[in-house]
């Protein structure tokens, strides 16, 4: 059973209203995040954000994985190139098609709820750039040593 480290952003609180600067309706970019008590055997960090609230699956909003573990600030709109160490991080496929951090832009009518879960790993993962939600979330069965969420809701 995964322990808990501490994630948190300054851009909102968790469980409330994401800005719209993080969403499509803003700049569509990733809000920061700081982490706190990753454990020392964390190898690798990854970050997958969906929304549940979606209406025909769990929409996939990023999946980022690979992560160095001491990369504990992460600013906004992150550039895996340009802020973290080079040739460490990959980032996956999200339901927009897309490589990267896509923002909430549900339909209009009721808030969603997104979630930002972060997950300390004992070793990098051994799937490729714009791997999918599913492969790398069963690539990394068996080395979760720890978990740490914050959500953000949003309504159109």
């Amino acid at each position: 059973m995964a322990h808990t480290f501490t994630v948190r952003t300054g851009a909102f609180d968790s469980g409330t209203a994401l800005p719209d600067k993080y969403t499509c309706e803003g700049e569509n970019v990733s809000p920061p995040f700081t982490l706190d008590h990753v454990p020392d055997a964390a190898k690798t960090l990854a970050i997958i954000v969906d929304d549940p609230d979606a209406p025909r699956k769990t929409f996939v909003h990023w999946v980022l994985f690979n992560v160095p573990a001491s990369a504990t600030d992460l600013p906004e709109n992150l550039d895996i190139e340009a802020d973290l160490p080079p040739g460490d991080a990959l980032e996956g496929v999200n339901d927009f098609g897309d490589m990267g951090y896509g923002g909430p832009c549900p339909p209009p009518g009721a808030d969603h709820h997104y979630q930002f879960r972060f997950y300390a790993l004992d070793t990098p993962l051994d799937v490729a750039q714009g791997a999918t939600k599913k492969q790398v979330t069963q690539a990394m069965d068996g080395h979760v040593l720890a978990e740490a969420e914050v959500v953000g809701t949003y309504r159109r």
